[in-house]
């Protein structure tokens, strides 16, 4: 089977990690990289680790500059992974092809998914396979596949023939376009559109499996069990894949305190990625700025610059590369400065009104995020303890 990631340069150590696990499993595995980002001084793509490394510009994108542009380093990421699949099926003619997000890490299983494919031409993992028990997991969990997508595309498995690539090629057209973090809009990157997945195509194979794509949000379902890292068990089983997802907000550790308290095994094994990614050069590469979150003069792109860019088709044209800043009279971002901040804060109506409550709205989301994790803090948890015990005995 052939594998793949979609990562800019500070995830570089992940994705190393990743690529190792799945090697360490499958002895015959194919690991492609897409690396949406210039490599860095020193890094070395030959260590075995990676069979080949793709960019941007070998996705064969239209206009690929602007394309970059009108999406957040998560969105792009996220988008390439579509026209990566295709980028590799026609290089390389994979059979069977999978995508693992950078931050999971493979312990074992990928002979059953491989036969899972023999069967199938499409896999997919829920993010939740069993109701939840309570209150604060409806909200956390439930709720939040609701907003985010019923399947969470860190894994996605395909059959490189047929339905499957019939699959591949709709969905790589569906994030060229629409891939974007715009809950209110309906869409959330790629997982929404997984949604029509089972209803659009035959051969699907929903895993259920509790031991594919483990993570924070179905853990209160999944008990751990066993030494970390390589003798896991969830719920009696040996564990195929865990999923790192939200290490670096901070929110996994939070999380997992939640969710995990019945599976101590898990802080350790949080304890030894975070060692692995060290190994990898976190301190390094981990801080490394991608080279398409900002203009070329240095100055950092912004949502409002984003936002504004890919509404407008007469911006596109009369600035078609809007990283580029030398010449004035062709610089996006000195138009930008000089026109757009004024447009934004006088515009009642029209396309600069639509964009400035889509801002708005993004605002009012990274609000709700936090305030979440405010929520989901001990100390919140203990303050609500309090004033009901104050209430009590008042």
């Amino acid at each position: 089977m052939h594998y793949y990631t979609s990562i800019t340069a500070n995830y570089l150590p992940k994705a190393s990690v990743l690529a190792q696990s799945v090697k360490n499993v499958d002895r015959t595995a194919r690991f492609h990289l897409l690396l949406l980002d210039k490599r860095p001084q020193g890094w070395n793509p030959d260590g075995g680790l990676f069979d080949s490394v793709l960019g941007l510009n070998d996705l064969r994108l239209h206009h690929a500059e602007q394309w970059a542009f009108k999406h957040a380093l998560v969105e792009m990421c996220t988008a390439a992974k579509g026209p990566g699949a295709l980028e590799i099926v026609r290089r390389h003619n994979p059979g069977k092809l999978v995508f693992f997000d950078p931050d999971i890490v493979v312990f074992g299983g990928l002979d059953r998914l491989s036969d899972e494919l023999e069967r199938h031409s499409i896999l997919l993992t829920p993010h939740l396979t069993d109701p939840e028990q309570t209150e604060a997991g409806v909200l956390d969990n439930e709720i939040s596949a609701l907003k985010h997508g019923i399947y969470n595309l860190g894994f996605l498995g395909f059959r490189c023939e047929g339905e499957g690539l019939r699959c591949m090629a709709w969905w790589a057209s569906r994030l060229l376009e629409y891939c974007r973090d715009d809950i209110p809009g309906g869409l959330f990157t790629d997982q929404r559109w997984a949604d029509h997945i089972p209803a659009m195509f035959e051969g699907v194979r929903i895993l259920r499996e509790p031991v594919y794509n483990v993570a924070t949000w179905n853990l209160s379902n999944r008990k751990a069990s066993g030494e970390s890292p390589n003798s896991i068990r969830i719920n009696g089983a040996a564990l195929s894949f865990f999923h790192f997802s939200g290490l670096d907000s901070g929110a996994q550790e939070v999380m997992l305190g939640l969710y995990g308290q019945h599976s101590p095994v898990l802080a350790d094994l949080r304890k030894w990625y975070l060692a692995q990614c060290e190994l990898f050069g976190q301190h390094h590469y981990g801080k490394l700025p991608c080279i398409y979150s900002r203009f070329d003069n240095g100055a950092s792109i912004t949502k409002a610059h984003r936002i504004l860019y890919r509404s407008r088709s007469d911006l596109q044209q009369a600035f078609p590369n809007p990283f580029l800043t030398s010449e004035v009279n062709r610089s996006y971002w000195h138009w930008f400065e000089a026109n757009a901040h004024a447009e934004l804060r006088h515009a009642e109506t029209g396309p600069c009104a639509s964009i400035r409550t889509a801002l708005e709205n993004e605002e009012i989301a990274a609000l709700r995020h936090e305030l979440d994790a405010i929520k989901r803090s001990r100390s919140w948890k203990l303050a609500r303890a309090i004033r009901r015990a104050a209430a009590i005995f008042r």
